[in-house]
């Protein structure tokens, strides 16, 4: 098992980060939603950077662009964990900063640490089947903001702000080098708080109180996984279960519904020469989507893995003559 890039499948209107497999057969960190379990004590841990825009946007079904924005951009940098439990349970992080910025208009970007995020994955299935590895995944995840950025600032905040609880069902099927992995997640989100006391969405709402539709996302990834070198394509869909379409002319607003429909390929390599350290890269781009910008975004970064249960055999280990 090696280490890998995670794979963030909610997109703050901007940005999104795709996710990289691993191998199985040597200790990696990996996402929270590839098929691969990092070994138990095992810790790997990296730096990510990606980078999204784009001119064009959906408002509502319609695509349009708009002068008054231009190019709007994102820079993210996040630090990215997992450590494994046990070879069976693992529990991954990240935490990511985020700076956003359009090239026209007087809107100014925002920037500031966005969302901590927690997963545990759990793999209670492994099995052959025919001549190839079947694995079964459940995967719980719950984040939070990690600031007080404004989340009622759209195409241009750095989030939503609001407290997702996340449940994913997985599966994978390796065959030689050959894999397929899918999965299904729903995404539970708690009602945010904004600095007005009222705004309309179909109707008049007297409050600051803005009620968030949940969400739905699907991921399917199929690629090479074979010695040192991962390469995968992925198509992904995030779509809102409520609300509503940004009207003509105006901004966003945290409660539209948004909809967006990814491809993207993946690629990691492993230095034999550094054994535990892992360089990946990848991009992904925005093929339909509602109510959000039709994004290309790339990324790159790099992971190490800390071996704890080497270190506890080495701190215990008798001393030689």
């Amino acid at each position: 098992m090696k280490c890998t890039i995670p794979n963030q499948l909610i997109q703050r209107i901007l940005f999104a980060v795709c996710c990289l497999v691993l191998l199985r057969e040597q200790a990696a960190a990996q996402t929270e939603i590839d098929g691969i379990m990092m070994a138990k004590n095992k810790f790997c841990l990296g730096p990510v950077y990606s980078y999204s825009s784009w001119t064009d946007y959906w408002e509502g079904k319609m695509k349009r662009d708009n002068e008054n924005l231009g190019r709007v951009s994102t820079q993210m940098a996040a630090i990215m964990g997992n450590y494994g439990i046990t070879d069976k349970l693992n529990v991954l992080f990240s935490l990511p900063y985020v700076s956003t910025k359009a090239s026209a208009g007087t809107l100014h970007g925002m920037n500031g640490i966005q969302d901590f995020s927690l997963w545990v994955k759990w793999m209670p299935i492994e099995q052959k089947i025919g001549k190839g590895d079947f694995s079964a995944y459940a995967i719980g995840g719950y984040s939070l903001p990690a600031s007080n950025y404004a989340a009622d600032f759209l195409p241009l905040s750095i989030g939503l702000r609001s407290r997702n609880l996340s449940l994913r069902a997985m599966a994978d099927y390796q065959l030689g080098w050959f894999y397929v992995t899918g999965s299904a997640t729903y995404v539970v989100r708690s009602n945010i708080s904004i600095d007005r006391s009222a705004y309309y969405t179909t109707e008049m709402h007297y409050t600051n109180k803005v009620d968030m539709p949940d969400a739905a996302s699907f991921n399917f990834r199929t690629g090479y996984r074979q010695g040192n070198l991962v390469a995968e394509a992925i198509i992904d869909n995030w779509t809102t279960l409520g609300g509503f379409d940004i009207t003509r002319n105006n901004m966003p607003f945290p409660s539209n519904k948004m909809n967006a429909t990814r491809v993207g390929a993946n690629v990691k390599y492993e230095i034999a020469q550094l054994r535990g350290l892992s360089l990946i890269g990848g991009g992904n781009y925005t093929i339909a989507g509602r109510n959000m910008g039709q994004a290309t975004t790339v990324y790159g970064g790099i992971f190490y893995i800390l071996d704890f249960a080497a270190s506890r055999k080495t701190t215990t280990s008798p001393k030689k003559n």
